[in-house]
């Protein structure tokens, strides 16, 4: 159930801007001239973001170290439709919200998911569903089916995200009902995570649906369980004139086609509504 008086739709924003400011998006894919400077942005002529790019297929470190994935091709387009050159900042999750707060950066492209909370501190563009996924090694070992099994498993995850505050919850209802604690254990990034489900050094990992199934579709590990605590992912911003901005661009994005065939190449569950929406602090 969406929070009263936190989304607002474009069709909202007709309401709330009025057309004429709607009229005002670009006409053409790629501006001359950038559409937003400062004080909206941190430096003239440039979108900076912060990625963590441990979470493949949405954002990953090739072998070349070049950056890479769905979010990346994402924010890049974003950054020339705005009119402004992309400049990446990869960074470990936990500081995508203080880096915000502290204008390190324009936004977070890491599919950062919806909370009311968040939504008090940042602007919120949700336009992606995703959901939470158990890797185990490959077999299945354990028998893991549900996240009942995991009751006084070893169960990794990335610090400081949606997975984390969910797999505790699910931890604490299940300690509730009378089953054995998990053992959970924080790590910097999903890429360490991994290695160490890959060491033996826990039993499970709790990931996003796509990243779990990038790994089982390489053959790492299997994906025991997908679809837990199903939410909105979002772009984060600082500024609510930048955010309103990508706004436009991402419908923009959305009639042109360039939405549907990036998130159909992926595999990525697209936005179900004809619009995308923007939740923040006076929305």
């Amino acid at each position: 159930m969406k929070a009263p008086g936190l989304c607002l739709t474009l069709a909202g924003l007709l309401l709330a801007f009025g057309a004429a400011d709607l009229s005002a998006a670009p006409q053409t894919k790629y501006p001359t001239a950038p559409l937003v400077a400062p004080p909206v942005l941190i430096q003239a002529g440039k979108f900076i973001a912060a990625t963590n790019a441990t979470i493949p297929p949405y954002q990953y470190v090739d072998p070349q170290g070049r950056l890479q994935g769905l979010r990346i091709e994402l924010g890049s387009e974003i950054a020339r439709r705005l009119g402004l050159q992309m400049e990446w900042v990869n960074i470990e999750f936990a500081a995508h919200i203080p880096g915000l707060q502290a204008r390190r950066w324009d936004a977070s492209i890491t599919g950062m998911f919806y909370t009311p909370e968040r939504a008090r501190l940042l602007y919120m563009l949700l336009y992606e569903l995703q959901a939470i996924s158990i890797s185990v090694p490959r077999g299945n070992p354990q028998r893991i089916t549900s996240t009942r099994d995991l009751a006084g498993k070893r169960v990794a995850v990335e610090i400081g995200g949606y997975e984390e505050r969910n797999i505790r919850r699910i931890n604490a209802e299940q300690v509730a009902a009378g089953l054995p604690s998990m053992d959970i254990r924080v790590f910097t990034t999903f890429a360490d995570a991994y290695q160490a489900l890959r060491a033996g050094q826990v039993d499970a990992v709790v990931a996003v649906d796509a990243t779990a199934k990038f790994y089982q579709d390489r053959g790492d590990f299997d994906r025991a369980v997908s679809g837990i605590a199903g939410s909105p992912a979002t772009l984060a911003f600082r500024s609510k004139e930048l955010a309103l901005t990508v706004l436009r661009i991402m419908n923009q994005m959305r009639r042109d086609g360039f939405y549907q065939q990036l998130f159909d190449r992926y595999g990525v569950t697209k936005w179900p509504a004809p619009l995308f929406e923007l939740r923040g602090p006076d929305l």
